[in-house]
């Protein structure tokens, strides 16, 4: 988080499905490959900090999102 914050980050494209940076779904630990609805603790993290979190299956929202936030810098 700190890192994020020293960086400036705003946003975030994340891989799906982690523990840590799933987005939408979760690992759900039981080693058989299944995923769960859910959001990882890094997102989370991410989220709660006001940073918009997408995964790699968004990246047409997350592109958006980052012409807006280019846009409204200028």
């Amino acid at each position: 988080m700190e890192a994020a914050r020293g960086a400036g980050v705003r946003m975030a494209l994340l891989k799906e499905s982690s523990p840590s940076c799933g987005s939408l779904r979760v690992y759900d630990g039981r080693f058989v490959g299944a995923r769960v609805p859910g959001q990882g603790v890094t997102a989370a993290l991410l989220r709660r900090a006001g940073i918009r979190v997408f995964g790699e299956d968004q990246v047409p929202e997350a592109a958006a999102c980052l012409r807006a936030l280019e846009g409204a810098a200028r």
